[in-house]
């Protein structure tokens, strides 16, 4: 099962659906959510307001093992953070690293507008905290904390991909 691109939503958990579902439904209280983001490094240091403001503006969604979150070259209309499970990077030079709670993904097409630079592929079942393009910049207006938390990983993973490289071009283990 793939993530349709063109409404960028996981078929099997419409907002419709979540909604009406009252068993095995995704859709959670607003308190509910906030445990979840508490438990999320990104958001370590909001206080109650900006969590209430995270969970009122995202979604939970839960998703399958062997699922395709996102696909390289398709466009990116969401922002991922994971709750609980784990998923495998797939770039164009191979299968990266794993992304386990905690992480997030799917930031830079909203940032830049450009298609997805990876395939992610949820290795075990997912829980998924998910801020739609549409609420990704009010997000990150409202949340200062939360754009200096992404600065830093997004530079950690530039700093690791140029290691990565460097290690490549000079034949040693980048481990």
């Amino acid at each position: 099962m793939e993530f349709d691109p063109r409404t960028d939503r996981l078929p099997f958990n419409e907002s419709d659906e979540a909604e009406q579902a009252p068993a095995g439904a995704t859709e959670l209280s607003g308190d509910a959510r906030i445990r979840h983001l508490q438990r999320v490094p990104l958001f370590s240091g909001f206080n109650e307001k900006e969590l209430r403001r995270v969970a009122e503006l995202a979604r939970i969604v839960d998703v399958p093992a062997g699922t395709a979150v996102t696909q390289i070259g398709e466009p990116g209309n969401s922002f991922f953070v994971i709750i609980d499970g784990t998923v495998a990077v797939r770039t164009p030079v191979g299968t990266g690293a794993q992304l386990h709670p905690g992480e997030f993904f799917g930031e830079m097409s909203l940032l830049d507008g450009e298609p997805r630079s990876a395939t992610i592929v949820a290795t075990t079942d997912l829980r998924l905290l998910v801020v739609d393009r549409s609420h990704f910049w009010r997000l990150l207006d409202e949340t200062p904390d939360l754009i200096r938390g992404m600065l830093t990983i997004l530079s950690r993973r530039v700093r690791r991909l140029e290691q990565t490289v460097h290690a490549i071009l000079h034949g040693t283990n980048p481990t």
